[in-house]
């Protein structure tokens, strides 16, 4: 007995209209180019490969996969379960969760490291690796072997393909597949960025003791102004991309149309495809050093911001007579790092 093209309700397809999918190609291509201009600039500058930075190279590589694979979908707008609507489904389930526990991992590095105070070494890297290839690439190969990966009527999508919704344990799959991770990213993130933000408050509510010695560091208060809107910015950046791809989620599990909604699709599909986007313009044109230099190669020209002494990440400098406060240097080299 044949299954039914639709089991979780008499709700059609989501069919894309052409401006839809013109939008979330063009989605697509950006974060491939915003994800690749971090893995260059990565590449490019030796002396920027911070942690965090490294941290943030290994989820630019997550984005470029789930870019690329998003763009293969959308272009087919698949309308059945072929072979390369599961090869396409399962290389964007593993990028797109890879991406969610890099993102999870850079957080709870920066709580580490800056709040908790703890050294670092090689063994938390190798348990982001674990967990943050290795997870999403035992559930991604489990999914494909079991059958679980096909065609889904872009009513859980974009055109693209994800967890068959004619299998029986499509709810678990997809909880597994993406759904879990996203909505305990939207918890944790949160609250990881809170601590931090309130720690960084603290310690420079500890520093302003020393305004006698900072005021040979007059560019140290602006960097920890910007460190603050970045802190700020991540988790609301992250849940403003992704919300929508949980609110279309919620509405076929209870078969309302308007899961067809154009704009939800549209958001939805944006939401999924810019996260290379959105952290390209974050961390490299809202960086200053690297923006700097980023112009100063297109342009060839000489920028004096290239000749201040060793800028941080998050646009300031390092004053050149550094303060002789031990407990100051290390406050304030922990809210360079982020």
């Amino acid at each position: 007995m044949p299954h039914s093209p639709m089991p979780m309700g008499a709700m059609p397809p989501t069919e894309l209209h052409p401006f839809e999918r013109i939008i979330v190609l063009v989605s697509c291509v950006l974060s491939f180019l915003g994800a690749s201009l971090l893995v260059f600039t990565h590449a490019l500058w030796p002396e920027l490969r911070t942690r965090p930075r490294q941290l943030l190279l290994y989820l630019s590589l997550a984005d470029l996969l789930s870019a690329a694979s998003y763009f293969y979908g959308v272009l087919q707008d698949f309308e059945a379960s072929s072979w390369d609507c599961v090869l396409q489904g399962a290389l964007s389930t593993f990028s797109n969760t890879s991406s969610f526990f890099w993102t999870m991992a850079i957080a709870l590095y920066l709580y580490i490291t800056i709040v908790r105070g703890t050294p670092t070494g090689m063994g938390l890297l190798c348990f982001f690796h674990v967990m943050s290839w290795g997870v999403p690439l035992g559930i991604t190969v489990a999914a494909v072997a079991l059958k679980k990966i096909g065609y889904d009527a872009s009513n859980v999508s974009v055109g693209w393909c994800w967890i068959n919704l004619e299998a029986e344990d499509r709810i678990l799959w997809m909880l597994l597949a993406g759904k879990l991770w996203e909505l305990l990213a939207y918890v944790i993130l949160p609250v990881l960025y809170i601590l931090i933000k309130k720690h960084i408050s603290r310690a420079r509510a500890a520093l302003s003791e020393y305004r006698p010695l900072l005021a040979r560091a007059p560019a140290f208060q602006p960097r920890t102004s910007i460190a603050d809107k970045k802190l700020i910015l991540i988790p609301l950046i992250f849940i403003f991309l992704r919300i929508w791809s949980t609110v279309r989620f919620i509405l076929t599990l209870c078969n309302s149309y308007a899961v067809q909604n154009s704009v939800l699709v549209v958001l939805h599909g944006i939401g999924n495809t810019f996260q290379g986007g959105a952290n390209c313009i974050m961390f490299v044109l809202c960086t200053r050093v690297i923006r700097t230099r980023l112009l100063s190669s297109l342009c060839c020209g000489y920028y004096r911001g290239l000749n201040q002494p060793s800028q941080s990440l998050e646009g300031g400098y390092q004053p050149a007579e550094p303060c002789k406060n031990k407990d100051v240097e290390r406050t304030k080299a922990k809210l360079t790092s982020t």
